[in-house]
């Protein structure tokens, strides 16, 4: 088997991992990058298994489910959601205490949110888009994977998808 990020071959066993919300079965050097998860008793319950006892995975019916995540355009945040709310609040000259009152919210949330250490939910996010007249979430569809296929050979893993920023 291989790593679901990096592509490598796993010796031994996968070790599932939770990152970004999806939960991976990477090798240890890409265990890091996400919370290791355990098997519940609720999981193990349930397993179905094979003739030789073996546990056995149920098979998706991978048309609905690609059905259903295209009909579904997702929100996200814009990445800098910060500094253009931060920028938009200065521009109309209000404080944070204003525009507190304005949105109903409490000021350590507003200051939480414009100095990165929180991220607003989306119902959040478009009080502040009303409030302040500024764009912070996109919608996006599904993604063009074949655009973003590398050159290198072997199968496609998250890690030929995706680029980590470093800070």
């Amino acid at each position: 088997m291989n790593c679901e990020i990096c592509g490598k071959p796993i010796e031994g066993r996968p070790i599932r991992t939770k990152i970004d919300g999806s939960v991976l079965e990477v090798c240890k050097e890409c265990s890091k990058f996400g919370r290791v998860q355990k098997d519940t008793p609720l999981e193990r319950k349930f397993v179905s298994r094979n003739k030789n006892g073996n546990p056995q995975r149920p098979k998706a019916n991978r048309q609905n489910v690609q059905r259903r995540r295209r009909e579904e355009p997702m929100d996200e945040l814009v990445e800098d959601y910060n500094v253009l709310i931060r920028k938009a609040r200065e521009s109309k000259g209000w404080t944070r205490e204003e525009l507190g009152a304005k949105m109903y919210e409490k000021v350590s949330v507003i200051n939480r949110i414009e100095s990165g250490k929180m991220e607003p939910d989306i119902k959040l996010a478009k009080k502040f888009e009303k409030t302040l007249g500024i764009t912070i979430i996109e919608k996006y569809d599904e993604m063009d994977l074949e655009s973003f296929k590398s050159s290198a050979s072997g199968p496609n893993t998250l890690g030929s998808i995706v680029k980590i920023k470093r800070k």
